[in-house]
């Protein structure tokens, strides 16, 4: 919902993705027109891939896209740094969480980030990490405790914008087992629950996997919400 906001300050998605400032305006202009119980950031899933080095390619109407693999095998995972907070658009990011929250009183404020699955999939190419799991397990776990490592440090200076929690974007833990979401994905975003949440933070885990095969992996998240593909996953999970 973001996106009519930058519509109405007649910007760019572009331009909303790379200036924290524009950004911050599109949610303030998407509230004011349309009031809604809560806000939410832009969900850009590039983000963190980006300050890792992903190359990633912007257009000016389109969510930008992560374009070719930024590791391929062990070594080339060893070799990778985990990012600080001042790479790529981290700080942008940053600024209009920090922006928002200061504009918008009386309702949650909510950042967004990607889930460690869903960002090694898109370090390591998602079909190549997929296959890594059961050919190359040591890859993709060291892997895994990188991407935590850095979504734990973004999500920490997140919270310290002030703004009440986050929606962790995990979708791509969706196309895996139950097990396989638990062993690869639910493990780490465990830990990254452990590390922010609290009762003034929540994270809302987000998975695509609508047939309900993983819920009971997310359930035990241990995130305060979580958001499925359809309404009978949530029942099934209340139940």
């Amino acid at each position: 919902m973001t996106h009519p906001g930058i519509e109405l300050c007649g910007r760019t998605v572009l331009e909303a993705v790379t200036d924290g400032q524009v950004h911050a305006d599109a949610i303030c202009a998407l509230d004011a027109r349309f009031p809604a119980a809560a806000v939410t950031a832009i969900m850009d899933l590039t983000v963190e891939a980006e300050a890792f080095g992903a190359e990633v390619a912007f257009s000016n109407d389109e969510i930008p896209n992560v374009v070719g693999r930024l590791v391929s095998d062990y070594d080339s995972v060893a070799a990778l740094v985990v990012p600080g907070l001042e790479a790529g658009r981290v700080q942008e990011f940053l600024k209009a969480n920090r922006t928002v929250k200061s504009r918008i009183c009386g309702k949650p404020v909510y950042g967004g980030a990607i889930g460690p699955f869903s960002l090694a999939g898109r370090l390591f190419d998602l079909s190549e990490f997929m296959m890594a799991l059961y050919t190359e397990p040591d890859t993709a776990l060291l892997l895994l405790d990188k991407c935590t490592e850095f979504i734990i440090k973004y999500l920490r200076a997140m919270k310290d914008t002030g703004i009440d929690g986050v929606i962790l974007a995990e979708p791509a833990a969706g196309l895996v087992s139950n097990d396989d979401c638990y062993a690869y994905s639910t493990v780490f975003v465990r830990r990254i629950v452990d590390e922010v949440q609290d009762a003034g933070f929540t994270v809302i885990l987000h998975n695509c996997g609508n047939t309900g095969h993983c819920t009971d992996a997310m359930v035990r998240s241990g995130a305060a919400a979580l958001h499925f593909g359809n309404k009978a996953d949530m029942v099934e999970a209340l139940e």
